[in-house]
């Protein structure tokens, strides 16, 4: 069934999941009524694990589990779920590549009303770090359902970030994810803008409205790691410049990222995303999202000025 919540579909997966492969089992640090994973314990009791506040034993447990043949998904907020729980994943998930699974929920500022103390926009920059760690942003409901059986199959750590709130499908229902892939969702050849998570939508909102003005190549970058280095570098090539949108620090981020990959292709690149600053809270989520410049409209002035820095240069030669 379609929705149009990440939370939900993760939640639903995990029961559709659980229904075929009696590996799966879940680990909640509680807040399963809010990641969803109450889902899974009303299916399987047996199967899923109220670990109580306590996010580093959660995950240690969840390791336990993995070297018993087991497909743990651990559970919580996501700025508790690497941040409380750092020193049990290194230590034991990523340095023995263990088949754990981690849902960090309530990413970015989706929980806007508790401030920068629930407000992760680090934890890409956090997990990305790891080797042998898998990275997943899914840009909606529709493909977090699909991404999350594709961690189900793949051997090894993986971290998913998840939104806390509604907001509409921009992928097609029941497409298959591939991890490492990104994805063409409108095609350009002046500016390629590369955006992961809620910011999707937002790209494609913003090269729609520009499209008369520059022709935009807008790319869902759906796995922050591994990253099809040579299919990014395929897919800018026509283009002049680049934009990376993000709901995370632009230090280290998926934008850092993309950086990495082109560094030797000499195009100008603008990150749109949180500028190295924490949270605050907020009435609802546009008004956060809105203060820190999370919008199309900051995705549509970093459009412009790269084109217009492109084309300037392009007038010199």
């Amino acid at each position: 069934m379609s929705c149009t919540n990440q939370r939900t579909a993760y939640g639903n997966t995990l029961v559709e999941l659980g229904e075929k492969d009696d590996r799966i089992v879940v680990l909640d640090a509680d807040l399963g009524g809010s990641t969803m994973g109450k889902m899974f314990e009303e299916k399987f009791p047996k199967r899923h694990f109220e670990m109580g506040i306590a996010e580093a034993n959660m995950t240690s447990v969840a390791a336990g589990l993995a070297q018993t043949g087991k497909i743990p998904f651990t559970n919580s907020f996501a700025v508790f779920s690497g941040g409380r729980a750092f020193d049990q994943i290194r230590q034991t998930i990523a340095i023995g590549k263990l088949n754990v699974k981690i849902c960090g929920s309530s990413s970015g500022m989706s929980d806007f009303g508790d401030g920068a103390t629930h407000q992760c926009i680090e934890d890409m920059a956090i997990f990305r770090a790891l080797p042998n760690m898998t990275v997943l942003c899914p840009a909606d409901a529709n493909e977090t359902a699909e991404a999350v059986k594709a961690m189900a199959r793949m051997k090894g750590p993986c971290y998913i970030r998840l939104n806390r709130n509604d907001y509409p499908n921009v992928t097609e229902e029941g497409k298959p994810f591939q991890i490492g892939v990104p994805a063409v969702l409108k095609e350009g050849n002046e500016i390629a803008v590369f955006a992961t998570g809620y910011m999707v939508g937002l790209a494609l909102e913003a090269a729609g409205e520009l499209e008369k003005e520059v022709s935009v190549k807008v790319i869902n970058i759906s796995t922050i790691k591994p990253m099809d280095e040579e299919r990014v570098k395929e897919l800018v090539k026509d283009c002049r410049g680049i934009v990376t949108a993000e709901e995370h620090n632009v230090k280290g981020g998926m934008g850092s990222a993309v950086a990495e990959v082109l560094r030797k292709e000499c195009k100008p690149i603008e990150f749109v995303g949180v500028q190295d600053t924490f949270g605050s809270s907020a009435h609802k989520y546009q008004e956060v999202l809105n203060y820190y410049g999370l919008t199309k409209e900051e995705i549509s002035r970093a459009i412009r000025e790269i084109n217009e820095l492109t084309k300037e240069r392009s007038s010199r030669k």
